[in-house]
């Protein structure tokens, strides 16, 4: 078997949503599809990856370093040993070659989406769910069968006015989710307001998530949890800049309630700073890493180990992006759970059209590879990019 063919396209998820940090109004993603000479069911095998919102497409680092890299390499580089199917971690290393260490805000954002393409093929071939599949390999062989999901919203948007929130936050409430997430970092003052109206329509505190983006410097950050704390909610996320750790630290040292972050920082050695200098408590505290924007799923793997070395389970993270790629890694790998976006970013966000979420979880659906084959508006977007 081989790869006949890797092909990539930007793709836009424009929105007039904005959180404190950017708007999302000219935001687009890379979309792959690896195309392989294995038939299944009368069709070539297609492997689908794509990015995480937030980062932009990586078309030029994917066409010009990447692709060729792995063309220009005989099958038996990439292949398993027995040569039945694709080899992740070979395949990471021919990426990575002439690469130097760290830099890793945008390469590993394009290896991050190739690598998604590469493990939906892997699974395909294998006739098998991922999440099942790295359950066997590398999990204790009983996957969670659903998965804690949250809805991450509450965005600002012109004209958007505190009865427009609560809306939208009894909207997710309605839909099934038990915890909803709305952004904050504008001003202490007008955010005070939001959070408090918020609060009228959720369950309690600990149904409602907070998110900086790390717009706040520390005088900041504390003051915010200063006015956090008597929510008692159920996280503060990103107060400050990803790579301050001493912000981090400092904070930990004044909000005392659940804290969480870790979507901004893409390798497995920017996490081990994080557990070593950010103050992070693992009996209280969430990371939020996504293999989307950090490597993919090989460099993840890599980032777990680290983390149960270092005392933490790995039931302590719960990935930004809310694709199914990281909701087949939580429910194969034992995670806390993963972030859903709602009717946002659409086609990408969101999970199989036919399975509801209930009481805060999604089911996984029984189909080979990650499951975009269940998103229909998703499959036309990713058979578009193949048959280009």
């Amino acid at each position: 078997m081989r790869i006949v063919e890797i092909k990539e396209q930007p793709v836009p998820i424009s929105s007039s949503i904005r959180n404190a940090y950017i708007d999302f109004s000219k935001m687009n993603v890379s979309v792959v599809a690896i195309i392989t000479d294995v038939i299944k069911n009368g069709k070539p095998v297609i492997g689908y990856g794509f990015n995480s919102n937030g980062r932009y497409a990586q078309s030029g680092i994917i066409h010009s370093r990447m692709i060729p890299r792995i063309m220009a390499k005989k099958p038996e580089d990439y292949l398993t040993d027995d040569g039945t199917n694709l080899d992740p971690f070979k395949l990471w290393k021919i990426m990575m070659t002439d690469e130097k260490p760290g830099g890793h805000g945008e390469r590993s954002v394009a290896v991050g989406t190739i690598d998604m393409a590469i493990w939906d093929a892997v699974a395909k071939i294998e006739e098998k769910p991922l999440y099942r599949l790295l359950s066997e390999r590398y999990g204790d062989g009983h996957p969670d069968d659903k998965v804690f999901v949250y809805a991450a919203g509450g965005y600002y948007q012109p004209g958007k006015d505190d009865t427009m929130l609560q809306n939208e936050l009894k909207g997710y409430l309605a839909l099934g989710y038990s915890v909803v997430k709305m952004k904050i970092g504008n001003s202490l003052e007008e955010d005070k307001r939001r959070i408090e109206a918020a609060l009228e329509v959720v369950p309690s505190g600990k149904h409602l998530a907070v998110d900086a983006n790390g717009r706040l410097n520390l005088e900041q950050a504390i003051a915010y949890g200063e006015m956090l704390a008597p929510y008692d909610l159920f996280w503060y996320e990103e107060a400050g800049d990803p790579l301050d750790f001493e912000l981090q630290h400092e904070l930990g040292k004044h909000y005392h309630n659940t804290m969480a972050t870790g979507e901004n920082l893409f390798s497995m050695q920017d996490a081990r700073n994080l557990i070593r200098y950010g103050g992070m408590d693992p009996e209280r505290d969430y990371l939020q890493f996504d293999c989307a924007l950090s490597y993919g799923l090989v460099e993840y793997m890599r980032t777990l180990k680290m983390l149960k070395e270092n005392g933490w389970s790995s039931r302590r993270c719960i990935p930004h992006g809310g694709h199914q790629m990281s909701l087949n890694i939580a429910a194969g790998l034992g995670l806390g759970g993963n972030e859903s976006y709602p009717g946002i970013f659409e086609p990408f966000g969101g999970f199989a059209d036919d399975i509801a979420i209930e009481d805060g979880y999604v089911a996984m659906p029984q189909v080979p590879g990650i499951g975009f084959e269940t998103k229909a508006k998703l499959m036309k977007v990713l058979e578009g990019v193949a048959e280009s």
